[in-house]
C-alpha cells in the first residue's frame, strides 16, 4: 500500500470576497508540481460563494465535472438548455466533451452555498456534452459507502461519467467501521472527510483532510466520531 497524505491547512487557498475555494490540487493561481493531480483525479475544490454572486457563463471541455453541495442552493445554467437547482444532497455531473458553456450561482442572495466542485480526466475525448443529477438523502448514506457516480454503461451509481470510476458517499456514527472493497484493483482511491474524525488503513484524518491510496484492493474505514466521508476511486495511469 502507497499513501499521499494532504492535511486541510496545507491546500491551496484563495478568498476572492464573494468566492473563498479551498484548492486541494493545484488550480487556478495556485500551483504545486506535486500536487497536480492524483490519477484520474485532477480538481477537488471547496467552494464557498456568496449569497447572490457567481460564476458567470464560461466553457469547459474534455473533463467530467461532479458538483456536490454541503448546504444552500446552487443555480445551473448551460447552452444545452439546462436550468436546475442543486442543493445538499444532491450530486450533479456534466460531462464537457466537445464543449459547453455553463454558470453557477448563488440562488440566495441572504446566505453562503457551499459546495465541492471535482473534475475527473474522461477516458474518452469529444463525446456528446451531458448533464444529470440525482438526489440522497442521509438515510440514504447512512452507516454504509453509497456509490453516488458511475462510470457509463454501469449501474452501481445513479449518475455517470466518462471514466472508471466511482465515487461514494458515507454520513457514519461515531465508532463505526466498514470497508471500501476496489471495484478495480489497479485504481487508486482518493478520501475526503468532508466531516469530522476518520482512520482508514490504521491513518488518522481529521475534517477536509484527503488521503490517497494506492496498492490496496480493500480500505478499513472508522469514524471516530460522527462524520462524512467521500471516496474517489480513479485510475491511477
Amino acid at each position: 500500500m502507497k499513501t499521499i497524505i494532504h492535511k486541510a491547512a496545507t491546500r491551496g487557498h484563495a478568498n476572492h470576497g464573494w468566492l473563498n475555494s479551498y484548492h486541494t490540487f493545484s488550480f487556478a493561481g495556485y500551483h504545486d508540481a506535486d500536487r497536480i493531480h492524483f490519477g484520474a483525479l485532477r480538481v477537488l475544490n471547496d467552494d464557498t460563494v456568496a449569497g447572490g454572486m457567481g460564476f458567470g457563463a464560461h466553457p469547459h471541455d474534455n473533463m467530467e465535472i461532479i458538483s456536490i453541495p454541503t448546504s444552500g442552493d446552487l443555480e445551473h445554467q448551460d447552452n444545452m438548455g439546462n436550468k436546475q437547482v442543486i442543493r445538499q444532497g444532491d450530486v450533479q455531473v456534466m460531462s464537457a466533451g466537445t464543449g459547453i458553456q455553463h454558470s453557477e450561482k448563488n440562488k440566495n442572495k441572504d446566505k453562503t452555498v457551499e459546495f465541492f466542485q471535482i473534475w475527473v480526466f474522461p477516458n474518452q475525448r469529444n463525446v456528446q456534452p451531458r448533464y444529470d443529477q440525482q438526489s440522497y438523502t442521509d438515510a440514504d448514506k447512512y452507516n454504509k459507502l453509497l456509490t453516488v457516480v458511475s462510470p457509463i454503461g454501469t449501474t452501481d451509481g445513479k449518475v455517470h461519467i466518462h471514466q472508471d470510476a466511482w465515487f461514494s458517499l458515507g454520513k457514519l456514527d461515531n465508532d463505526f467501521s466498514t470497508e471500501y472493497k476496489l471495484f478495480k484493483k489497479d485504481n487508486g482511491v482518493y478520501a475526503f472527510i468532508i466531516e469530522g474524525n476518520v482512520t482508514i488503513n490504521g491513518i488518522s484524518l481529521n475534517r477536509r483532510d484527503g488521503l490517497g491510496i494506492t496498492e490496496a484492493e480493500v480500505l478499513s474505514i472508522k469514524a471516530d466520531s460522527d462524520a462524512e466521508v467521500l471516496l474517489m476511486e480513479v485510475p491511477m495511469g
